[in-house]
């Protein structure tokens, strides 16, 4: 897998304060990276190091290429320009041969089409966000580094963003840093875990998730969930199977792979109607407060 940024044993002190502790970083080119972890974890310290905007106490940084853009978690413009005119001047700063439709077009990816002509300074902080990340959009950009891209966005807003960096995807690679987990578990494809400056996880979302899975499963029937908690109550794999509202029935298991290979048939043997089998969906923020803590 190529890698478009990569860091070997990168630090980063402030007097006796220890933000970054010999971090690893792998962004393989064209993914969508997140960054997660508590405040103070050191995730803008490492954005800003990635955009050279500071300088690494010790340890390399290698970045595989000169296009890259950066959006702060409060981008800022001069009040007097509009919107419209502030992608253009990004677009001309490029200098790549973006054509100037593109503006109008990102403008309106990121909400802002009926806010492109008034001047920034009426923007709330939501606006100048969406009109940060399409200044930073605009120039189609190998690499684009966003600090807490969504953090002061309403839900529509977000959902805008966040559609903004789905479509990126496989075209430019991005890192982002997050606190908003369910934004990280919905667009992205790699995360890194950082947890008092030291990265404590590095790959695949889903091979993230895959480690810690569920030894639960919800069974859902039409009828007689009570007896089916019963007769499962009775097998080894089985620490305790619980029934519920409308017909469900919880089953945590001592073999998820016992589970899967017997569940179903003991449900089968029952002779009730079953509407679903599922493991339990097992979340980022579960996750990231068991490899955190």
């Amino acid at each position: 897998m190529e890698l478009l940024v990569n860091t070997d044993a990168v630090s980063k002190r402030y007097k006796d304060v220890v933000a970054l502790d010999r971090v690893d970083l792998a962004v393989p080119r064209g993914s969508v990276y997140g960054l997660v972890g508590p405040n103070g974890a050191g995730k803008t310290t490492m954005l800003g190091i990635l955009a050279g905007l500071r300088k690494p106490t010790s340890g390399s940084i290698h970045v595989g290429t000169k296009s890259v853009e950066v959006l702060p978690d409060t981008p800022k413009f001069d009040g007097w320009l509009t919107g419209r005119e502030v992608v253009e001047l990004s677009r001309t700063l490029a200098d790549n041969g973006t054509p100037e439709s593109a503006v109008d077009s990102i403008l309106g990816a990121a909400g802002l089409s009926d806010a492109a002509g008034r001047k920034t300074r009426g923007y709330s902080r939501g606006m100048l966000q969406r009109l940060g990340l399409a200044a930073a959009l605009v120039g189609g950009p190998d690499l684009l580094l966003l600090d807490e891209p969504a953090a002061a966005l309403d839900p529509a807003g977000r959902r805008e963003v966040l559609n903004l960096v789905t479509a990126m995807h496989g075209r430019s690679t991005v890192l982002f840093s997050s606190h908003i987990l369910d934004d990280v578990q919905e667009v992205c494809d790699e995360i890194g875990i950082l947890t008092r400056g030291q990265l404590v996880y590095q790959g695949s979302l889903d091979g993230l998730l895959d480690r810690h899975v569920s030894n639960r499963f919800i069974v859902k029937l039409r009828s007689g969930a009570v007896r089916a908690a019963d007769i499962l109550n009775a097998e080894p794999w089985v620490v305790d199977a619980t029934a519920g509202h409308g017909e469900k029935v919880t089953v945590a298991v001592s073999s998820v792979r016992e589970a899967e290979r017997r569940l179903v048939v003991i449900l089968a043997s029952i002779g009730e109607p079953v509407v679903s089998v599922n493991p339990e969906s097992t979340s980022l923020e579960e996750v990231f407060l068991e490899v955190t803590a």
